[in-house]
């Protein structure tokens, strides 16, 4: 089972730069981010018309995530666990069933710039409330990953110029501490477990042809529980796709499972 995480950076812009990936390397699973668009606007005909089952959980203009899939979506729910005000279209889950049964959880993780101030606290407060649903998710015992634009730069390897990110919300030392914390808590960072050491980015710029000059960092993760590490194959970063035409300033990551 090909799953694929990729912040689509808006599915009206990028709709045919979607699907002629989607044509192209024929993933089986996709968990995106930043859809920008409220569910009944999102054009699920032109994914299923290709196979793919949708979920989406949407907003107008900011944020939303959605999962398209070529196995049944089962047990669907949308929204993180612990905050019945918030109101941020931020997370979304289904299991799929393959060989074996697998729980995917779609995350956009708030930015929290500027920091410190309100922005902030909520990213925040959102990370702890994912570490309690990763909590419950280990609880389970079940393959389960957490997969997404996380806005957290774990280490300085992982961006061209980490001095440049001192101060901000995804590199500020509260961010990557939290994260660590839901790490420590017996997950596997895929790409990680896979690849070491520095140049491997997930997102470039816009601006100052950061990506001609490979200024990039690297924020979107896959979190896996150890049931669902034991089924890991490989993990990779598909970077080539940020130089095609139309192309988000996010690149999709691979998790490659025996699932």
């Amino acid at each position: 089972m090909k799953i694929v995480t990729f912040n689509i950076n808006g599915i009206k812009a990028r709709a045919e730069t979607l699907l002629r990936w989607l044509d192209e390397k024929t993933p089986d699973v996709v968990l995106l981010q930043e859809i920008k668009s409220v569910d009944e606007n999102f054009p699920a005909e032109i994914f299923e018309e290709r196979g793919y089952n949708v979920a989406t959980h949407g907003q107008k203009g900011f944020n939303g995530v959605a999962i398209l899939s070529k196995y049944p979506l089962e047990d669907i729910t949308r929204g993180l666990p612990g905050d019945p005000e918030d109101e941020q279209a931020r997370w979304i889950e289904a299991t799929v069933v393959g060989d074996k049964a697998v729980r995917l959880c779609g995350l956009y993780l708030p930015n929290g710039n500027p920091a410190p101030g309100p922005k902030y606290d909520y990213k925040l407060a959102w990370m702890e409330r994912l570490r309690a649903r990763a909590e419950a998710l280990l609880a389970d015992e079940m393959p389960a990953l957490m997969a997404g634009d996380y806005n957290v730069i774990p280490q300085r390897e992982d961006a061209k110029h980490p001095e440049a990110w001192t101060e901000d919300a995804l590199f500020r030392p509260e961010s990557r501490a939290a994260f660590q914390r839901i790490v420590n808590l017996g997950f596997t960072e895929a790409f990680r477990a896979r690849v070491r050491g520095a140049g491997h980015y997930s997102f470039w710029d816009y601006q100052a042809n950061s990506w001609e000059r490979n200024n990039g960092i690297r924020i979107d993760h896959f979190l896996l529980t150890p049931q669902c590490a034991d089924l890991m194959n490989d993990c990779w970063i598909e970077a080539d796709e940020r130089a095609r035409s139309k192309p988000s300033d996010h690149v999709p990551v691979w998790l490659d499972l025996a699932a």
